[in-house]
């Protein structure tokens, strides 16, 4: 090759280059978020979520995209959280939909509510069943788009410092349980208490409230609620399948190039199988502890769990008179579930049932 025209092809090359890198590098930015958690640090499951999310988005985009996780008060309370990020204080949030029923009790049905699905119900409903189409349409108004990003599976019915074995049993019972669930207890006796999670214990130690309930066996070993109560109930019908979302500012979200968008999505999806898994390898060891150091198990009665029914549906007629959207969200929840229980009454339930009865038979 001539010295002129390895000089035009160089240049030529030199050119195509400049034009390449700034087009690869726009494709690519540098982006730092901030994550308000509405879970302290002790919590290191739920709370880890938010950590194994921001983990796998540095990850997939080899460190171009990294989201600073703070925990419940860092920033902001947990519980404004989601006011964080529709605002814009913060990027992103991961929190429970089901904490803001304040605002719109429509909140509750993307998360769980009583009576409701379970967790593989749940996701399928959110991801394959038109769920989180429906939950977007509604998040929008707040300035948010939502992603499940995490499960804690079905939950415990908390902590009794005395048995519970009648409806009669449950009136005047001060219990630290709040949104749609206190609503629907508080209809067959239950005086809902509204208290942050570091209170509970003192105020369960101190008799200030007769009953508290949390998650499950893992974290509520954690928080030392078996050395003030000795009763534990299940099941959690107010949670059975209850998701955990990453909250983004819309705005902050649309901004990002769709690769990154992308992976944000995928990343969630992720970590919502992470958090159902680890729960499940971690509840029932700590389950086995409890119980060997003298937590007392007890189920709910059918008469306790057919009242609290009654009730639930009661609630969503009252509500629904007066809120359209929550009329629209509970009906198309409640006519997934209808399908799902008819196929898990046949195949599941019947599985899982034969199962347990061979296990305690040894």
């Amino acid at each position: 090759m001539k010295r002129r025209d390895f000089l035009k092809v160089s240049a030529t090359g030199a050119a195509v280059a400049a034009v390449a890198s700034p087009a690869i590098a726009q494709s690519s930015p540098e982006v730092k978020w901030r994550l308000a958690s509405s879970f302290p640090k002790s919590l290191d499951t739920i709370y880890g979520g938010g950590e194994y999310l921001a983990k796998q988005v540095a990850e997939m985009t080899d460190n171009k995209f990294q989201i600073q996780v703070f925990a419940a008060g860092e920033i902001v309370p947990g519980l404004q959280a989601l006011d964080a990020t529709s605002n814009g204080t913060v990027e992103m949030s991961h929190t429970v939909s089901y904490y803001y029923v304040g605002k719109d009790p429509t909140f509750a049905v993307f998360a769980a509510v009583p009576f409701g699905l379970n967790a593989r119900q749940q996701n399928s409903w959110l991801y394959q069943g038109g769920g989180n189409e429906l939950a977007n349409e509604f998040f929008k108004k707040y300035g948010v788009i939502g992603f499940p990003c995490g499960n804690t599976g079905v939950q415990m019915g908390g902590w009794f410092r005395k048995e519970i074995k009648t409806v009669a049993d449950m009136s005047g019972l001060k219990m630290r349980i709040g949104g749609i669930a206190g609503q629907v207890l508080q209809k067959v006796g239950v005086v809902p208490q509204q208290i942050a999670g570091g209170d509970v214990y003192p105020a369960l130690e101190k008799g200030t409230i007769d009953a508290a309930e949390w998650v499950g066996p893992y974290d509520d070993e954690k928080l030392g609620f078996q050395k003030v109560a000795k009763y534990y109930y299940y099941p959690g019908f107010w949670e059975g399948g209850p998701t955990v979302h990453a909250f983004t500012n819309l705005e902050k979200f649309n901004s990002l190039p769709k690769s990154y968008q992308s992976v944000l999505m995928n990343a969630a999806q992720a970590t919502n199988s992470w958090m159902q898994a680890r729960y499940d390898m971690q509840n029932p060891p700590a389950l086995k502890r409890l119980v060997a150091s003298g937590t007392q198990l007890r189920p709910f009665s059918n008469e306790i769990l057919d009242a609290c029914l009654k009730a639930t549906n009661q609630l969503w007629s009252e509500i629904s008179e007066k809120n359209a959207e929550f009329k629209k969200s509970i009906e198309a929840m409640q006519a997934y579930r209808s399908d799902q229980y008819l196929w898990w009454q046949v195949a599941e339930y019947t599985y899982d049932s034969f199962q347990i009865r061979s296990r305690t038979r040894g």
